[in-house]
């Protein structure tokens, strides 16, 4: 089972999934980052995401991009060592800017050049 939070943290958007992100709840987790497309800043939180299969990978590289196609940015908060390494491994934090916690992900929304 999958929640997603979504919340308005003034000046930027935060996408919080709760559970797995695997192939039988990728879709709602899609849905949410589409209506987040035309946020400002969005920070995408997985400290509360167990698991990510490649599905769930694919849908939050799609999910950023489409903010990015919107003139906006993106920063992740990752907390979890095997989904740090998943992230890193496949490249991933080359693309987007992965902190370990929700504020400093903020930060770099925030100051975009803190994050380079």
């Amino acid at each position: 089972m999958l929640e997603i939070e979504v919340e308005d943290g003034g000046d930027h958007h935060v996408c919080r999934p709760v559970g797995e992100l695997d192939a039988y709840t990728v879709g709602q987790f899609r849905e949410s980052l589409s209506g987040l497309a035309d946020s400002e800043r969005l920070l995408i939180d997985l400290s509360e995401v167990p698991f990510m299969d490649s599905a769930g990978l694919g849908a939050l590289i799609g999910g950023i991009r489409k903010v990015r196609e919107s003139g906006g940015d993106v920063a992740v908060a990752c907390n979890r060592p095997t989904l740090t390494r998943l992230l890193h491994t496949t490249g991933f934090d080359r693309i987007v800017t992965v902190a370990e916690s929700a504020a400093a992900a903020v930060e770099v929304l925030r100051n975009p050049s803190s994050g380079d």
